[in-house]
């Protein structure tokens, strides 16, 4: 496994492809790394699915109803837009059109989206298991989607 520098910011994700090392940036989005380690610990992300996986942007998760249109019954955040691009393996918050609406919903970058850069909260980076993320099944939304099986806290393991 990846070296873990910090294990209360990094999560360990089990996926239906394989393990995922994220590293979270409480520098960058501190309100939403809370949140992500929120959930994380209250086993929120464990069997949700990947529900939009869109070939060479990202796959999205984090909707417990497996729609797109469902969140977590904790408020939404503030946005938290910063400088850090989105790069191949940026975990960012998914939202509607409300900057503000940032609930339980993320996506994983395939690959640079300039265009999402200070227009979503970006709260931590795939450190190990992107080619798992690569295996995911494609489609709005996915047919048979992949999942997360289980996430934690690495300082919980």
């Amino acid at each position: 496994m990846a070296e873990i520098k910090n294990p209360e910011n990094t999560i360990v994700m089990e996926t239906t492809k394989g393990r995922v090392v994220i590293e979270l940036m409480p520098g960058v989005a501190p309100a939403h790394v809370e949140r992500i380690k929120e959930l994380t610990r209250d086993g929120f992300y464990d069997g949700v699915v990947f529900h939009r996986v869109i070939e060479g942007f990202m796959a999205q998760t984090g909707d417990p109803t497996g729609t797109g249109m469902g969140g977590s019954e904790k408020p939404d955040l503030a946005a938290e837009f910063s400088n850090t691009a989105h790069e191949r393996g940026t975990c960012s918050m998914a939202r509607s059109q409300n900057p503000n609406s940032a609930n339980s919903q993320f996506f994983i970058c395939f690959d640079r989206a300039p265009w999402l850069d200070r227009q979503y909260s970006v709260w931590g980076q795939v450190i190990e298991g992107m080619e798992s993320i690569d295996g995911l099944k494609r489609g709005e939304p996915v047919r048979e989607p992949d999942s997360i099986v289980s996430m934690k806290m690495a300082a919980d393991i």
